[in-house]
């Protein structure tokens, strides 16, 4: 058995047949997310984003369009227009977001999923956020590991893009990735990676439990919130103020409960909406 098809039964792609988009930067994840989707029967397009940051991108786009064709499929450009400065990360991942199918598959690995969890336990997530990415056809890559993606790129020989900004130190996810999983496997004498991605796997499933409790209380009924344990109400609470996939933060979610207690009559959210109380229930209110 080729390598390929050994990584493809770890994978979790769409049936046979079916139009997927890959979103391909050229390295060696997306290249081999391209790879064994195309090996997986799926009909594949390959759409590169090029941010314009680098005098190289418009040559790391043609290799990436070149590796694509290469491996049999079809390949999408996408251009945007983004300057140098603060939050340079988040801003380029709004923008990827912006541009690629929203349905679009991803090559992260299992790496990219221990980095994930280490990344939100800086950023103070709770459950919900240290629960990571989730296992699907959106991510069908996250058994592999990045020295398997490396490998594959290496069997098909192909040179993948080799992005600098991988590097760059002012990026937590670069310093997780260089830095502390290193350390931490160093102080834990073993690979912590599965381990890690276990911990995502339980917290995930612990949360969709909570999910299902919380969604038998109406959010926007505000005795029922009142009543309901703290850890549900705050769970039905951010599922009802997420906006465009983002959830309030936990101050916000805390404020609203201030005000299902009475303490309040109505609170600011992040982004200019507000919540008020009428009676007995809550509304949103755009500023």
């Amino acid at each position: 058995m080729s390598l390929l098809d050994e990584l493809l039964t770890r994978c979790n792609f769409p049936a046979p047949g079916a139009p997927v988009a890959c979103a391909c930067s050229g390295g060696p994840d997306s290249t081999a997310l391209v790879a064994l989707a195309v090996a997986a029967g799926c009909d594949v397009a390959a759409h590169h984003v090029d941010h314009g940051l680098r005098a190289t991108s418009t040559t790391e786009a043609a290799t990436a369009e070149t590796i694509a064709r290469q491996l049999g499929a079809d390949f999408v450009l996408h251009r945007v227009a983004l300057e140098p400065g603060p939050n340079l990360e988040a801003r380029a991942r709004d923008a990827r977001r912006a541009v690629l199918p929203p349905d679009a598959l991803t090559g992260h690995t299992a790496d990219d999923q221990a980095e994930t969890v280490l990344l939100r336990l800086l950023r103070g997530s709770g459950g919900t956020g240290l629960g990571a990415m989730r296992p699907g056809p959106a991510h069908p890559l996250l058994s592999l590991r990045r020295s398997d993606t490396e490998a594959l790129c290496r069997e098909l020989g192909v040179e993948p893009v080799r992005d600098p900004s991988n590097h760059a130190r002012d990026v937590w996810r670069n310093r997780i990735r260089h830095e502390l999983m290193p350390l931490a496997t160093d102080i834990a004498g073993r690979d912590l990676t599965p381990i890690l991605g276990r911990t995502a796997t339980i917290l995930r499933e612990e949360g969709d439990y909570l999910d299902q409790l919380a969604g038998e209380i109406d959010p926007t009924d505000a005795p029922a919130v009142a009543a309901a344990h703290p850890v549900l109400a705050r769970r039905a609470l951010r599922s009802w103020l997420t906006e465009a996939g983002y959830p309030p933060d936990g101050a916000a979610i805390d404020r609203v409960l201030a005000v299902a207690h009475g303490d309040a009559t109505a609170c600011e959210l992040p982004g200019g909406r507000r919540v008020e109380r009428s009676g007995q229930r809550f509304r949103i209110v755009d500023r």
